[in-house]
C-alpha cells in the first residue's frame, strides 16, 4: 500500500464530529517509499530518522522521543521556520537527535564544514526544537551546527547557501512569508507564559549574519517606503556593525566583530542604561551586553516602528515602552519601508500579548479533560503604539500525549475560533487577538 493510499484508509476510518476535528489514526511504520527526503535538488540530503520510541517503563506511553506523529498542513498549518545552532558538533547532534531519552528534535540539520543536510523527522510530523508546542506544531525546525558565541567560526558560506536554498524550497512548499515574523531564529520564539521568558533560547546569536540570510532567500532589505517612513527595517552592514558583547555564562568577554545586533539604550545616549526585557530583568534593573540578553538589542532584517527621532538617534517601540539606537547620518543602520503595522482598536488602552494562540475553554468538547488555553506575557500594546505585523496566526491546540494514539482524542488538533496576528513585539515574536487590533498598512 502506497503513502497516499494509507492516508486515505486513515481518513476513511476517521469519525469527525460536530467541532470539525482531524483525528489520526496511529501512524504505520515508515516504509522505503517514505524515506525519500524533502529537499530542493540543489541538496543532497540524507534521511537519519529521529528516534521516536519510548524511554521508560514500556507501559508507559507518554515517556517516549523525540517528536510526534501528524499529518501537517491538513491537521495543522505550518506557517513559521525556526532557524537553531546546535552547541553541539554535527555528528554529536545527529547522536543527540537518535536518543529517545533527550526528548528533543528537529526536522534539518546543517553541517558548517559543506553545508550537508540530514532530515530527521518528516515535516509533516511535529519536531521538538522550539521551547513553545504552539509554535512546534506550527513550524519546521532547522538546526545549523554551530556555538553562538563562536558563529563567525561556524556560520559558513556553505552553510548560509544550503540552510538558504532548505528554507526557499519549504517557504515555497507551506506558502511561508519570506519575513522576519515568519523566518524566526530560537531566539525569536515566544514563550508559552510569562513565567517561562528566562528559560528561552537566544541561538543562532548575534553572530549569525540575517542580511547576507535574507538576501539569499531573495528578500533583501531595500527602501519600499520615503526616508522618514514610520515602519524601518534594521539594515547595518554586517562586517561594519563591531559589537563587543560578553560571554556572561563564562564571564568573559567576547572580541569586537561584526553583528547583526544593534544595542538598544532607554535614553538617547550611550551613557544611557541598556533597554532591558521587563521579563528578563526586575524592576528598575538595566539591560547588559550580555550576548544572550535579547531585550538590550534588535537584529538585522527586524522590522520596528519609529516612536520618536532626534539627531543621530532612533526610538522605536520595544515590549511595550520607547527602546533608543543610533542613526548616526549618512548610515544604513534602518531602511525605509512599507508595510503593515498592529496597533490597538480604538477605545481600547492596551491590548494583551500572548505567546500561543490556542482556543478557549468553550471551542473544545465538554468530555474533553486536558484544554489548553493562553494566557497573557508580560507586555501589552498600548493605545499610541503600533508593532510589524498583522499575517494571521493559526489558531488551534494540537493534542498528542502519547506515542501510540490510545488516549482519548490522542493527536486531535483543536481549532481555535478566535483570529489571532503575528506581531514583532521585541526581539521575540508574539500574537495578539485580531477582534483587539487594527492592522493598517503604512508607507
Amino acid at each position: 500500500m502506497t503513502s497516499h493510499q494509507r492516508t486515505r484508509l486513515a481518513r476513511a476510518l476517521t469519525a469527525t464530529g460536530a467541532f470539525g476535528l482531524a483525528l489520526l489514526a496511529p501512524v504505520p511504520p515508515v516504509g522505503a517509499q517514505e524515506r525519500a527526503t524533502e529537499c530542493p535538488r540543489v541538496l543532497k540530503c540524507d534521511w537519519i530518522p529521529a528516534a521516536y520510541q519510548q524511554n521508560g517503563d514500556p507501559a508507559n506511553k507518554q515517556a517516549y522521543g523525540n517528536y510526534d506523529t501528524a499529518d501537517r498542513p491538513s491537521t495543522n498549518r505550518i506557517k513559521y521556520i525556526v532557524l537553531h545552532d546546535t552547541e553541539e558538533d554535527y555528528d554529536g547532534t545527529i547522536r543527540i537527535f537518535q536518543d529517545p531519552k533527550r526528548v528533543v528534535s528537529a526536522h534539518y540539520v546543517v553541517r558548517s564544514s559543506d553545508g550537508h543536510v540530514a532530515q530527521m523527522v518528516k515535516t509533516k510530523d511535529v519536531a521538538w526544537q522550539a521551547g513553545n508546542w504552539y509554535v512546534n506544531t506550527h513550524s519546521i525546525g532547522i538546526e545549523q551546527e554551530g556555538v553562538a558565541v563562536e558563529g563567525a567560526k561556524w556560520y559558513t558560506p556553505q552553510m548560509y547557501r544550503s540552510t538558504a536554498a532548505l528554507v526557499r524550497y519549504l517557504a515555497a512548499k507551506y506558502d511561508i512569508p519570506l519575513d522576519r515574523q515568519h523566518i524566526i531564529g530560537h531566539e525569536n520564539v515566544p514563550p508559552t507564559t510569562a513565567g517561562g521568558t528566562k528559560n528561552m533560547h537566544w541561538d543562532p546569536g548575534p553572530y549569525w549574519d540575517w542580511n547576507r540570510f535574507m538576501a539569499a532567500l531573495g528578500a533583501p532589505t531595500h527602501p519600499t517606503a520615503r526616508p522618514g517612513s514610520q515602519l524601518v527595517t534594521i539594515s547595518p552592514e554586517f562586517a561594519a556593525n563591531q559589537q563587543g558583547f560578553r560571554d556572561c555564562e563564562k564571564n568573559a568577554d567576547l572580541p569586537a566583530q561584526g553583528s547583526s545586533a544593534v544595542p538598544l539604550h532607554t535614553e538617547p545616549a550611550t551613557t544611557a542604561p541598556l533597554f532591558a526585557d521587563p521579563a528578563l530583568h526586575a524592576p528598575g534593573e538595566p539591560g547588559t551586553d550580555c550576548a544572550n540578553d535579547w531585550g538590550s538589542k534588535i537584529s538585522a532584517t527586524q522590522q520596528a516602528v519609529v516612536a520618536e527621532r532626534r539627531p543621530g538617534w532612533t526610538a522605536i517601540w520595544w515590549y511595550g515602552q520607547k527602546a533608543w539606537f543610533q542613526t548616526p547620518e549618512h548610515t544604513r543602520t534602518t531602511t525605509p519601508t512599507a508595510g503593515y503595522v498592529v496597533r490597538p482598536r480604538a477605545g481600547l488602552t492596551e491590548v494583551p500579548v500572548y505567546g500561543v494562540a490556542y482556543p478557549e475553554k468553550s471551542d473544545y468538547p465538554a468530555d474533553f479533560t486536558a484544554p489548553r488555553v493562553g494566557t497573557p506575557l508580560s507586555y501589552t500594546i498600548k493605545a499610541g503604539q503600533s508593532y510589524p505585523g498583522g499575517g494571521e496566526a493559526p489558531g488551534g491546540y494540537y493534542y498528542a500525549p502519547t506515542i501510540d494514539s490510545s488516549l482519548p482524542y490522542d493527536h486531535t488538533y483543536f481549532p481555535g475560533t478566535a483570529k489571532y496576528v503575528t506581531v514583532q513585539i521585541g526581539h521575540r515574536i508574539a500574537v495578539v487577538r485580531a477582534a483587539d487590533v487594527d492592522v493598517v498598512r503604512v508607507r
